[in-house]
């Protein structure tokens, strides 16, 4: 059964501890990305020429292959990502044994260099659990050391499980929490989806939450909401219908950084 409200969702296996990092750039991605972009090329170039051009018309289009543009990137070169335990499996090695499919390596490909994971099961933007610091107290603290770059914010689920639990705190107080804190850093939010049918962390609840984190766009010119809710398939849930598999999380990563790139672009 999914935990009261206030409590969060579902520990996670691995808990990641939010330290700051600097995301070390490794070679062999860049290499295995440009490689990938010149087969892609190689795979493209068998066009045929034309009757005109073999019979010696020198007016026929040129058929030299090029080189595709690489894969897209953000002008977020430093981003703090915010999460509760549904971030969790994106920096976890029992997730994710291999590096290149969690969310650090991910950043990297789409231009960030400067990757701080901020993540915490059962986190919400209002309520303590166990003495830890909740979403907004974070953001402080990342904003009292002078900093200025991107925010990826990943939460919402516990919140609006806290909200259907009899919160006195709504859904637009939460953001608007978040985004006053944060001021004129460009966001990336990430709204939610569950499998529940009944409870506080039924769907029904996280569907309300993302319609106001929609309406939110329009007070705050800076956030963008990447609507995960419409891509996440069933099958990337795990059986808390909250979490996620290996498969699931892997995807996640990947559209999280894709996402930032196509919104925040460079």
């Amino acid at each position: 059964m999914p935990p009261a409200a206030g409590r969060g969702p579902l520990p996670s296996p691995a808990v990641t501890t939010s330290r700051p990092r600097t995301v070390r750039k490794v070679a062999a991605v860049a290499a295995a990305i440009a490689l990938t972009a010149v087969l892609a090329a190689c795979g493209s170039s068998g066009a045929k020429t034309s009757d005109a051009s073999a019979a010696g018309d020198t007016s026929a289009e040129d058929t030299t292959p090029t080189t595709p543009p690489g894969p897209p990137k953000t002008s977020c070169t430093q981003v703090v990502h915010i999460g509760d335990s549904t971030s969790v499996g994106l920096t976890s090695k029992d997730y994710l044994p291999q590096p290149l499919t969690r969310i650090d390596v991910q950043y990297l490909v789409v231009g960030v260099e400067k990757f701080r994971p901020e993540i915490s099961g059962a986190r919400s933007i209002v309520e303590h659990l166990k003495g830890q610091l909740n979403a907004e107290d974070v953001a402080k603290q990342v904003k009292a050391t002078g900093y200025q770059g991107c925010w990826v914010l990943a939460l919402g689920t516990t919140d609006a499980a806290d909200i259907a639990h009899g919160s006195s705190y709504d859904e637009d107080e939460r953001i608007d929490k978040m985004m006053a804190v944060i001021g004129d850093d460009p966001v990336l939010w990430v709204n939610v989806k569950t499998l529940e049918t009944k409870g506080n962390w039924r769907n029904e609840v996280m569907q309300v939450f993302d319609q106001h984190l929609d309406a939110a766009t329009a007070r705050y010119d800076n956030l963008h909401v990447y609507d995960w809710s419409s891509v996440v398939q069933d099958p990337w849930f795990s059986k808390d219908k909250i979490h996620y598999t290996s498969a699931g999380y892997a995807q996640r990563a990947h559209l999280i950084a894709q996402a930032l790139a196509e919104q925040i672009p460079a």
